[in-house]
């Protein structure tokens, strides 16, 4: 059997027991749709995914894209598949219907980016970052700006991205050194170099659309000085396409995502690049965060398609594969078993399980706060969404990729010497999934946010309204016998997490800011462990009022798992993250 890429039925199980996405449809901006046109749009993309992209992963791995007389050469499929999620809509599907989009709640449409990415994540971001840097131009361009640039990428024709990092800055956005000078006609001249520009480059669109990060000339130090630009690989001029002084300089060979060039750029060696402010001087980077926190979302679904991808070639290869024989069996003469009879193999596999279907829960959750926060008519609970959501965003990103990574390499433990290999896809899937713990800013950096920003700069009040949320789900589940247990664990790790987040601000208040944050990590850790298990909560207390049938069994099954394996951990990690001087911050760099 094909791999599915995504189980169709958990993602149903997901998106209307779990999350109740229907009804969504009461919200003014949605009420046009019903689950049955959910259904069709994720039963179409599923298809695409499964019989036009998934094909193509491959083959963009063996043939990445090459930097020849100026110019990125993608591969030759890229405007066949592109194009065909172009016609689906999926650049703009939620986006509102007056700008051209199908105004879909992001529930479904995340769970729809979640079939592209499993099919062939390098194709399908030329979609989302398209989309993503239309929204942009959308939320704080021009009207002009949205005529000329917008609405070209929304419909397809061109592509976009977002340039943000700098060859001496990394993710240090505040030493953007990129210059735009203005010119007296409404407009800047720009030079300055990006790198890992995903998508700044390809052979198949008519245009492509940089939103960039500059200083004007004049603008204060750090990042108070940024400001964001739309610049065109070709501007319009006159009514027609001119070269903008906007050209690649040198192409990175990624270990993964093979399909979607990452560049350097050059703007302005002719002093020819005009770029065009979008929003006001200087706020810049409060506008690309938008796009920023959107990317973050994204490379978490990545990750947890990619995840699933993995788990589904490997429980395909542990049922088909025969090998060995039960160990109390040491009649050579008999059948050996398929490997999933084995223990441990049926450990790593309920592991990946577990993490695959925490990582969705934990997406469409996201989701779910964002499309609350942006539509309901009620004041009070878009605010309660956004603070949730922002809260989430910085786990929802890392999480997955860090456990999706642990997933991917027990699907190639399970696959044994084949799991290595090129010929099985494990070892395609393991090096795609490890860009995702790197993209759209580091774990060490999302683990500071979380920490520094998320909770200590709002002062506990999001930490709050997600320990409500919690609470409401374990006094729910400590009613049923079989999650009473679990119910009571997660309370436990709940009060656990409370004390040392107690400790924490207490430290920072007194001045120790850097013992506060020195084991960040270690806490963006031990909060993925407790965030997941309260939505393995969640899906067991469903799960058990559900009539018995395999499917539930397995729901069941894989939330024993995190709570026998995963949850107890939390102990150790609130003790890891209390030291105030952990080895690493006392060692001196000369003795490294």
């Amino acid at each position: 059997m094909a791999n599915p890429l995504i189980d169709d039925r958990t993602l149903d199980f997901l998106l209307y027991d779990v999350l109740d996405t229907e009804a969504l449809v009461r919200f003014p901006r949605f009420e046009m749709h019903n689950k049955e046109s959910f259904t069709l749009a994720l039963r179409t993309v599923a298809k695409l995914a499964r019989e036009s992209l998934f094909p193509t992963l491959r083959k963009m791995d063996q043939e990445p894209p090459v930097l020849k007389d100026g110019r990125v050469h993608t591969h030759p499929d890229l405007p066949r598949v592109v194009g065909q999620m172009v016609e689906q809509g999926y650049v703009a599907m939620a986006r509102p219907i007056e700008v051209g989009g199908m105004q879909m709640p992001l529930t479904i449409a995340s769970a729809i980016g979640a079939y592209l990415d499993a099919g062939n994540v390098g194709a399908a971001c030329y979609v989302g970052l398209s989309g993503g840097a239309a929204h942009l131009i959308e939320s704080f361009g021009s009207d002009e700006l949205k005529k000329t640039y917008m609405q070209p990428m929304y419909e397809g024709r061109w592509t976009g991205t977002m340039a943000l990092t700098e060859p001496h800055a990394g993710s240090s956005l505040a030493d953007v050194r990129t210059k735009a000078t203005p010119t007296g006609k409404g407009d800047y001249l720009v030079q300055g170099e990006k790198v890992f520009i995903s998508g700044g480059d390809n052979s198949f669109s008519e245009n492509i659309v940089h939103l960039t990060l500059a200083r004007i000339d004049g603008a204060p130090a750090g990042t108070k000085g940024v400001s964001l630009f739309v610049i065109p690989k070709r501007r319009v001029e006159g009514g027609k396409l001119v070269d903008n002084d906007c050209k690649p300089s040198g192409l990175f060979h990624k270990m993964g995502w093979k399909g979607l060039p990452s560049i350097a750029l050059k703007f302005g060696e002719d002093n020819a690049c005009h770029g065009y402010l979008v929003g006001k001087a200087n706020e810049g980077l409060r506008c690309m965060f938008q796009m920023m926190n959107g990317a973050r979302l994204n490379v978490g679904m990545a990750a947890a398609a990619n995840a699933s991808v993995a788990y589904h070639e490997a429980l395909a290869y542990a049922q088909n594969r025969p090998q060995g024989r039960a160990m109390t069996n040491r009649d050579a003469s008999t059948p050996q078993v398929p490997i999933i009879e084995h223990m441990d193999v049926r450990r790593m596999l309920l592991a990946q399980k577990a993490i695959v279907e925490g990582c969705l829960a934990l997406l469409l959750t996201c989701a779910r706060y964002s499309d609350v926060a942006d539509a309901s008519p009620d004041e009070e609970a878009r605010a309660k969404a956004q603070k949730l959501l922002d809260l989430l965003t910085p786990i929802a990103k890392s999480f997955p990729a860090e456990k999706g990574f642990e997933a991917n390499a027990l699907a190639v433990q399970v696959h044994g010497g084949y799991g290595y290999t090129a010929e099985y896809l494990p070892e395609l899937l393991l090096r795609e999934q490890k860009l995702n713990t790197l993209h759209e800013g580091t774990t060490g950096i999302q683990s500071l946010d979380l920490l520094g920003r998320k909770i200590f700069g709002d002062m506990g009040l999001s930490i709050g309204l997600l320990g409500e949320e919690m609470r409401q789900d374990i006094a729910q589940a400590e009613k049923l016998p079989r999650t009473k247990k679990h119910a009571g664990a997660l309370g436990e790790a709940l009060d656990g997490w409370t004390v040392l987040l107690a400790t924490l601000g207490t430290r920072a208040q007194s001045g120790d800011v850097d013992g506060a944050l020195a084991t960040s990590v270690w806490h963006l850790e031990l909060a993925s462990t407790i965030v997941v298990a309260w939505l393995w909560l969640r899906m067991a207390h469903i799960a058990a009022k559900k009539p018995s049938s395999p499917f539930y069994e397995g729901k069941l099954r894989a939330a024993d798992y995190w709570f026998e394996t995963e949850l107890p951990r939390a102990a150790e990690l609130c003790r890891r993250v209390e030291m105030p001087t952990p080895a690493y911050r006392s060692m001196p760099i000369d003795a490294f």
